[in-house]
């Protein structure tokens, strides 16, 4: 599973050098900003938030004036958020599989054509409904294509310690567009036209996409291709169930989107029903809103350094549970509108600590699709959210409604006992070498398999219960990482023996699973070797179950050398 601890130096491609003392101060809000790359792609990513908040205005602007039918002005919103749903995951795949850097800039030139395409058809009058949908289509799935490749490298921008309050200002950059960009949209379509508005959206990915480009991103050799696609995908999917960091972030932002959802999906009910209110008075609560928002993304980094990320978790779910109880019992826009304001404070505090949990539980291999997990299940939960609670509203009533989504939102701070936040640093998450590749005498391809690996193991009757105990989480390592049908057995003739074994669906993905190595796999693996009392290579052996394909890959990087030992090179 790994090579020795002496030998093996896991190093994490890009990160940046330098240690930082435990006793140093928090880094303050704005510290990121302090690294020149990350300055140049956050700022320039202000850009590309406000353009696509422009575009959404002017788009369903148009499309009142081009149909009079509800359900075209509303299919505006739902072609940009669609493809954040179904592009979403196959993106984090690829920006795992390939350069992110690349990535990204595919899918800002994406949606930047197909901003370019709408303003040139605005400008001529050919704009019809059918086509502005398909447009703004295009321009979702080419933001949803560069989404998770720009979150994931924000790990690589920035020094471990700086990451919280790195993602914290991501946050921020999307809800300083929201808050002006609507206002700038109708401004732009009142005062051009439409067309030009169009045009705004497209200009405003330009700065993200030579930020990007001029980004010296260090790509980290391979000797292994690719995944496919698809088995990217699978990858990235188990990594997610059987690592419990992710997976706990997973669960626990989709539950709290779902119960927030009553704050925006009602907001125009509450402002017309409850505050008797116009169209004025939702802009008030949408705009309180967002300021909530960009606060509780400047206080993210700090409360998560004083309280620790499952404490500070908690007090924001609370603050949000309290301001949707008072949203609901509010008959004023005076009241109204600061509880929506502590409302976005606490949502976005959430959301972002949950957002740093997913990246620091995930190893490189795998952030992009974890990240874009993470923005899957908190869409799916407030859209899910957003239409489960309208209908309950219509039986319940609004008030209660929104009462008890947020009383159900409190009750979700229970989930920090049964689905704790991991601690695990950065350290433990970097990748480490095992050497040299496994001496292979049969004519294997990448696609030559299943394979099977058994592992024998010789430990004392009285180190038995804390040697399956360590075992277990070798199990759990050995799933997210790849492997299928893992089970450990103990011999019933020789108590001392226990075999583990267990398969990769082919002989490219176990060299894949070797590859995902990381420090804290290392450490885990030494810790059960202390038990061991078996020392030869006779112990390891891997077999072809079912050879098949003859499509073999092309080693590009040279094999490291047989002059590393490898005791327990699994």
């Amino acid at each position: 599973m790994a090579e020795d601890a002496k030998d093996v130096q896991g190093t994490a491609p890009g990160a940046m050098a330098g240690t930082v003392s435990a006793s140093q101060a928090p880094p303050g809000t704005f510290a990121p900003l302090a690294v020149a790359p990350f300055r140049r792609i956050w700022s320039s990513s202000v850009c590309s938030n406000l353009g696509h908040q422009i575009l959404g205005v002017a788009a369903a602007w148009e499309m009142t004036r081009l149909t009079d039918s509800p359900a075209m002005v509303a299919g505006v919103q739902t072609a940009l958020m669609l493809p954040l749903m179904l592009v979403a995951l196959p993106a984090g795949a690829l920006a795992d599989m390939f350069d992110r850097r690349v990535v990204a800039m595919c899918g800002l030139a994406f949606a930047c054509l197909g901003g370019s395409v709408m303003a040139l058809c605005g400008l001529l009058g050919l704009v019809t409904p059918w086509l502005m949908l398909g447009l703004i289509f295009a321009i979702g799935s080419g933001v949803a294509l560069f989404g998770p490749a720009w979150q994931a490298s924000i790990s690589e921008l920035v020094p471990p310690r700086l990451l919280p309050p790195a993602v914290a200002l991501g946050s921020v950059s999307f809800n300083l567009a929201r808050s002006v960009g609507p206002a700038i949209g109708g401004f732009l379509v009142l005062a051009a036209g439409a067309h030009v508005a169009f045009g705004a959206n497209a200009l405003g990915y330009i700065p993200f996409l030579l930020a990007f480009y001029f980004w010296k991103r260090e790509q980290p050799a391979s000797r292994l291709p690719p995944e496919s696609l698809g088995r990217a995908l699978v990858s990235g999917m188990r990594f997610a169930l059987h690592a419990g960091g992710v997976r706990n972030a997973i669960v626990r932002v989709f539950l709290f989107g779902f119960c927030v959802a009553t704050a925006s999906a009602l907001a125009p009910l509450i402002a017309r029903d409850q505050l008797a209110g116009d169209a004025a008075s939702y802009g008030v609560l949408l705009g309180a809103g967002g300021v909530g928002a960009i606060l509780g993304s400047l206080s993210t980094a700090t409360l998560r350094a004083r309280l620790g990320p499952e404490l500070a978790i908690r007090i924001g779910t609370l603050v949000t549970a309290g301001a949707l109880v008072g949203i609901a019992y509010s008959r004023s826009i005076w009241v109204a509108a600061p509880c929506f304001l502590l409302q976005g404070m606490g949502t976005m505090m959430v959301l972002a600590m949950l957002n740093v949990a997913v990246q620091l539980s995930a190893p490189r291999w795998v952030t992009a699709r974890a990240l874009s997990l993470y923005s899957s299940a908190v869409t799916g939960g407030i859209a899910l959210g957003s239409i489960g609670w309208g209908a309950i509203s219509n039986g319940l009533g609004l008030q209660t409604t929104v009462l008890v989504s947020g009383l159900a939102l409190a009750a979700t701070v229970a989930l920090g006992f049964v689905l704790p936040m991991a601690h695990e640093g950065e350290d433990r998450r970097a990748p480490v070498s095992l050497g040299k590749s496994p001496e292979v005498a049969l004519g294997l391809t990448a696609r030559s398999g299943p394979v099977e690996i058994e592992i024998d193991y010789r430990v004392e009757p009285a180190n038995a219960r804390e040697f399956f105990r360590l075992m277990q989480d070798v199990g759990k390592a050995r799933r997210r990482n790849g492997g299928f049908a893992w089970s450990l057995a103990r011999d019933i003739a020789d108590t001392q023996l226990w075999v583990e074994r267990y398969e990769c669906p082919t002989w490219g993905d176990y060299l894949h699973m070797r590859n995902r190595f990381t420090q804290a796999d290392l450490d885990l693996q030494e810790k059960v070797e202390t038990f061991n009392t078996l020392r030869d290579g006779s112990r390891l052996r891997r077999r072809l179950m079912r050879p098949f394909g003859s499509v073999r890959w092309r080693a590009e990087v040279p094999d490291p050398g047989p002059d590393q030992p490898r005791p327990f090179s699994y």
